[in-house]
């Protein structure tokens, strides 16, 4: 397993001018742990050079969460590939003035954070400040409930929000407590909903004279919601509340988990009519496969107990193998629920080159998964690994911001650098 990425300083061809389709635009990630810095991963990815500041001491938490290779999150060597570490101060005003220093001499097109709403602002590096001294300045603002309401100001982790947001109801089975993925998900969410913004943002500047930033303002909860399909509408012309319904997806049929023998689980999607058609014949059930009121979804829905019933009668007396072989050969819909021993090895991922190999300095061998989506002449690239805390500080305060070797030195010395 190799590859031309490592931890250490990037190479000196990985700066702004290395190929990608983000080439040129430079971002400063003032965020921490997981919504902002997700947003300014998929940046990275794509080309843009991200300059990740983080606070003196430990750094980004993140890089001391979960499992540790050398004293250092092995997520966090995937959540900052490709971005710089600089060390600054943000609590005290020399750090400050850094930022918006860099702001004012155009150092950065895009500034991303996601603390809680009013913490930039009592900086002095809210929206408002910025954008008088950079109007072309794009923000991405990252927050539990958004910049305002009445619930801004209060806490929003991923959990809280995935609950209000309405996803933890629907998540379990009928009739038992709801319950959570073990991701969070709804960081994720609005990472990926930040980064649409901030390049919708950077399209509307660039075709627009005078070039005008924008603030992009997203909310966890909002980026949830977002994704939980047509329940608002659904809700306001029918009264209908969903609720939660285990491996099945309301209102279409078939869809669920069914057993396999030897106690695994296969997942069999077949709500097309003519791929229904095709599983109740394979299975040995043409009187469903023939019946009238089956020919479409609407009559599906009616009878899914029934056709779940012959379903898993059929699936429980074969393997898991030879039940995905089976439909894989007339076309239905499926496939193992995989843990990642079994998606590590899944022939279509190893096929499409999904897992990027690279190591770490002292050779230890690593998998991180491609950048999504793929671009056929413009692909993302890993071009480093997640770098040591504050190794590019110098280069962002002399580089970027423009201060001298002596203002470096003497912010340095006075501990705002770390």
């Amino acid at each position: 397993m190799s590859s031309d990425a490592h931890t250490g300083p990037p190479p000196p061809d990985a700066g702004p001018g290395c190929p990608g389709p983000l080439s040129g635009l430079r971002v400063l990630e003032l965020g921490q742990l997981i919504a902002g810095p997700f947003c300014g991963a998929m940046l990275a990815g794509f080309g843009a050079e991200v300059f990740k500041v983080e606070p003196p001491g430990a750094g980004d938490p993140l890089r001391n969460w979960r499992m540790l290779h050398e004293g250092t999150s092995v997520w966090w060597r995937q959540m900052a590939r490709n971005k710089r570490s600089a060390v600054v101060d943000l609590r005290r005003e020399e750090g400050q003035s850094l930022i918006r220093d860099c702001v004012a001499r155009g150092g950065v097109d895009i500034v991303i954070e996601n603390f809680r709403p009013g913490r930039m602002g009592s900086w002095g590096l809210g929206y408002e400040r910025l954008s008088a001294l950079n109007p072309s300045l794009i923000m991405a603002s990252i927050s539990g409930w958004g910049q305002d309401g009445p619930r801004a100001q209060l806490p929003g982790f991923a959990n809280v929000a995935e609950s209000v947001a309405g996803l933890r109801y629907l998540t379990g089975e009928p009739g038992r407590p709801p319950v959570r993925s073990s991701v969070s998900l709804g960081d994720s969410l609005a990472g990926l909903h930040a980064a649409f913004g901030v390049l919708a943002a950077v399209h509307h500047r660039e075709k627009t004279r005078g070039r005008p930033g924008q603030l992009v303002d997203v909310a966890l909860s909002e980026s949830i919601f977002n994704m939980l399909e047509g329940i608002l509408p659904e809700y306001d012309v029918f009264g209908a509340v969903r609720e939660r319904s285990g491996a099945r997806l309301p209102g279409v049929a078939p869809t669920n988990t069914y057993p396999c023998l030897g106690g695994e689980w296969v997942v069999i999607g077949a709500n097309s009519d003519a791929m229904f058609g095709r599983l109740m014949r394979e299975i040995g059930r043409e009187d469903l496969a023939d019946a009238p009121d089956l020919q479409t979804n609407s009559g599906r829905v009616r009878r899914c107990d029934e056709i779940d019933a012959a379903i898993s009668a059929w699936t429980g007396l074969h393997r898991l193998d030879e039940v995905v072989e089976v439909l894989d050969a007339c076309e239905v819909a499926v496939g193992a629920i995989q843990n990642i021993e079994q998606i590590a090895r899944d022939p279509q991922f190893v096929a499409r080159g999904f897992f990027e190999g690279h190591e770490l300095d002292d050779g230890t061998a690593l998998r991180m998964p491609r950048w999504v989506p793929h671009l056929s002449e413009t692909p993302a690239k890993t071009r480093w690994l997640g770098p040591t805390l504050g190794a590019h500080t110098e280069e962002f305060v002399r580089s970027v911001v423009g201060r001298s070797e002596q203002g470096f030195e003497t912010l340095r010395t006075s501990g705002v650098l770390g």
